[in-house]
């Protein structure tokens, strides 16, 4: 697939941006990727809400093979075929396919949140207000 197909491909969805990734392209709007085009075909970002609708077109998650197995990526699930189509289609599942990475984006921040406040350091000024005191005794000290 290249570039001018998926764009004409998500149309009727809406503009998106396209990307080089892997060997393939990230496909993504309002920031964030919720489909890949790879050679081994199109996958849509999928989660607990629409892998039931992928399952009963009998699509299979996105998957590779690396020398020692074979990695299931269960968030991204093969988009049907007969949906290239039929592009209104094709842009509910897309829709669908957005929400789920807005779904799982927001289960991601409290995660950053907490990592954040157990790298906090302590203020500098009181270090700086430490040092000058230590200065001004050790000036007294010897004057």
């Amino acid at each position: 697939m290249d570039r001018e197909f998926l764009i004409d491909l998500f149309a009727d969805f809406g503009p998106v941006a396209i990307r080089k990734m892997f060997s393939g392209y990230g496909i993504s709007a309002d920031g964030i990727n919720f489909a890949l085009a790879l050679r081994a075909g199109l996958f849509f970002r999928a989660d607990e809400v629409t892998i039931p609708d992928f399952e009963a077109e009998g699509s299979k998650p996105f998957q590779y093979s690396t020398r020692a197995k074979t990695v299931l990526v269960n968030s991204y699930w093969e988009l049907p075929a007969r949906l290239f189509d039929d592009s209104e289609e094709l842009a509910q599942w897309a829709r669908a396919a957005l929400a789920a990475a807005q779904r799982a984006r927001v289960k991601k921040q409290p995660k950053k949140k907490a990592a954040a406040k157990k790298t906090k350091k302590r203020p500098v000024k009181k270090a700086a207000k430490t040092t000058v005191r230590r200065v001004g005794k050790a000036k007294r000290a010897h004057g």
